[in-house]
């Protein structure tokens, strides 16, 4: 199935907080087809997740795949994930600074996530999931409920000067972040 299009920043379902979707229509056709888009629209474009909106969809489902990723080869693996109405809550105050990209915004720069959370969703045949993820995977994570609250990881860079295209980001950037970034994963785990 060919992807679907990836909206961009300045569409205004990017900012619009995605509605729950109720557990009788999980298996839906609806919602089932929407779940195979997110995953080959995340594939197509190498992404390590996708949410609805980004597709353009006003339903609050996410996906979430790592599995050597060109993208982010620093990442660890996340198995295919699809997570509807997911919820997250941190497990504790410790932060680490991430440079984040996204598929709907042709930058990257710093942003501060919580290491260590709890997320509770409910998978593609409705069964709950509830899940601690930490490091790498919990940002990944955190981003892409975000989304699913109309946030973009531009709204929490503190530090504007972090701001980089994808080619500025290789050329000046990407060595030192995968460096400080190896050794925080070989420190945490995933």
């Amino acid at each position: 199935m060919p992807a679907r299009e990836i909206l961009a920043i300045g569409h205004p379902a990017l900012r619009t907080k995605a509605p729950e979707i109720a557990a009788d229509r999980i298996g839906s056709v609806e919602v089932q087809s929407l779940i195979d888009d997110l995953i080959d629209t995340m594939r197509s474009a190498n992404g390590a997740g996708i949410a609805a909106n980004q597709i353009g969809s006003p339903l609050r489902v996410t996906v979430l795949e790592v599995n050597k990723n060109p993208r982010y080869p620093y990442k660890p693996t996340i198995p295919l994930t699809v997570a509807i109405n997911p919820v997250i809550v941190p497990l504790d105050d410790e932060l680490v600074e991430l440079n984040e990209g996204c598929l709907s915004v042709p930058l990257r720069g710093n942003v501060e996530r919580h290491v260590n959370i709890r997320v509770r969703y409910l998978d593609r045949e409705g069964t709950e999931h509830d899940e601690v993820v930490r490091g790498l995977t919990a940002g990944t994570w955190q981003h892409e409920c975000d989304h699913l609250d109309g946030v973009l990881f531009v709204d929490r860079v503190s530090d504007p000067s972090t701001l980089a295209t994808w080619e500025q980001y290789e050329a000046h950037h990407r060595d030192a972040f995968v460096a400080r970034i190896t050794e925080f994963v070989d420190r945490v785990g995933s």
